[in-house]
């Protein structure tokens, strides 16, 4: 099938605005981010401090909703909006992976007060250092992708 410079631009136009939703409702989460409160650093220090009870309310909240939304995508067999059926693999339970993991991810949310999801609203909101912890953060992803064949899984 050839394709015309004319239909060409139209595909490409079509997914541009199919990806604008998707900007809309970043932004939205990151409003959110901001107006919650768990992106204030002091918020997670009293979390880590154990001095305070929101973030754990917050996560806590989540892992329900996402607990109940599998629950409900399983037994309902919900498929996507385009038809398709949800699947769900099942993770290798190999404890040490996920001990050292979590650890380094709580280390890092901890020194940099931020965890990965948040990085972009906190530099929307001004905080221009997490332009490092950004970087760093994707300098950090792109070693592992060197090195995981070279890990345990």
């Amino acid at each position: 099938m050839t394709m015309t410079v004319t239909t060409y631009q139209k595909v490409v136009s079509h997914l541009h605005l199919e990806n604008v939703k998707y900007l809309f409702s970043g932004m939205f989460f990151g409003v959110i981010l901001v107006k919650s409160e768990v992106l204030s650093w002091y918020r997670i220090q009293e979390m880590f401090r154990f001095q305070s009870f929101h973030m754990y309310g917050v996560i806590g909240s989540a892992i329900a909703v996402g607990a109940l939304s599998i629950w409900l995508i399983k037994r309902y067999n919900v498929k996507t909006i385009h038809g398709d059926p949800i699947t769900f693999t099942p993770k290798a339970r190999t404890w040490p992976r996920y001990i050292l993991g979590g650890t380094l991810f709580g280390l890092g949310w901890a020194m940099t007060g931020a965890c990965p999801g948040p990085m972009a609203a906190l530099l929307g909101t001004g905080a221009s250092v997490f332009l490092v912890v950004m970087i760093s953060a994707i300098l950090g992803t792109r070693v592992y992708g060197m090195i995981m064949h070279k890990l345990p899984h």
